[in-house]
């Protein structure tokens, strides 16, 4: 038995050398989090396509001249939130997730690919207007990531696939959400945002058809941004700016660090809001890697692109700020 499992942690443990570290792919949860709350008796959907392109392999923050591997996540992400008064609502994030890894290596290529149901975000969230100024709202939030989707899907061949190819973590998170937005006196349209959030990652103690014990690294994001607002042709536009930055700490199996996983992004994400009616949005946002450091060698993001609606189905008040 533990010939067996050490021969299982060798091979993920390759496999993983040259595998993007899971937190910078996979399915974005906390990249979606943080519906406006729309007032009291507002019930909001979303509805996102997300794509993410892994194609830089860095060692530390040094790039390597290396492009024969390749990762891409397709995302379809529904968020859903209700708001039972100005400051008390519920949100919950569902996933679908489809990923694939090619390796080209002396003329040949071999190619893995997933998909299905992904992790759900359940989040109870309160706001508190002008507690740090007049037209300022904080926003507080718990909650956890619920793992509904599958964790244990295998190979033709009959072999479990790593963690970062499964379309869930097999593993329940606590998250905390914090947000926080301010008009400018200066200029009344535009609005000074930032958020954290942070993920305490829980075991997956059925790894590898329950003969390890897998944990994915913490992880903490912080967004600051500026907003606009501007009128053209009778409708209004909201382009944005957005620094990004996130951490996460190395994944462990049997408790123990997991070479090649974990490490340090900072994103530039340019984002453009469109309001088309009253109840719908249409929103998109690219998001460009301007720094990176990683443990060991990793792929590391190359390029994300998200793109969705937004539907207010229910309103009665609407909070008096700028989401």
């Amino acid at each position: 038995m533990i010939r067996i499992f050490f021969i299982c942690f060798l091979l993920l443990s390759c496999q993983q050398l040259f595998a993007q570290t899971c937190c910078s792919g996979g399915v974005p949860l906390s990249n979606n989090l943080g519906l406006p709350n729309e007032g009291k008796g507002a019930f909001t959907l979303g509805l996102n396509y997300d794509y993410n392109n892994l194609n830089t392999l860095n060692a530390g923050s040094d790039k390597l001249d290396d492009d024969s591997r390749l990762r891409i996540t397709n995302s379809i992400l529904l968020n859903a939130g209700y708001a039972f008064s100005d400051r008390f609502s519920l949100e919950a994030l569902f996933t679908w997730v489809n990923q694939t890894r090619t390796i080209s290596q002396f003329g040949n290529e071999n190619l893995s690919e997933t998909q299905g149901i992904g992790d759900a975000v359940f989040l109870v969230k309160y706001a508190i207007p002008d507690v740090l100024g007049a037209q300022s709202v904080l926003n507080l939030g718990i909650g956890t990531k619920a793992p509904l989707g599958k964790s244990d899907l295998t190979t033709d061949e009959g072999f479990q696939l790593t963690s970062d190819l499964q379309p869930g973590s097999g593993a329940w998170d606590i998250l905390g959400w914090l947000s926080y937005s301010r008009r400018l006196n200066f200029r009344p349209s535009a609005t000074l945002s930032g958020s954290l959030t942070y993920r305490a990652t829980g075991e997956n103690t059925s790894y590898l058809n329950n003969t390890s014990v897998y944990e994915f690294g913490n992880v903490v994001q912080t967004n600051i941004g500026y907003t606009d607002q501007f009128l053209l042709f009778n409708t209004i536009f909201n382009p944005a700016l957005i620094l990004k930055y996130r951490k996460a700490t190395s994944d462990k199996v049997e408790r123990s660090n997991l070479p090649n996983t974990g490490g340090e992004w900072v994103f530039l994400r340019p984002e453009l809001a469109v309001k088309i009616t009253p109840s719908i949005s249409f929103s998109s946002r690219l998001e460009i890697p301007i720094y990176s450091y990683v443990d060991g060698t990793q792929l590391t993001p190359t390029l994300r692109f998200t793109s969705g609606i937004v539907v207010i189905l229910k309103k009665s008040k609407v909070l008096n700020t700028i989401n």
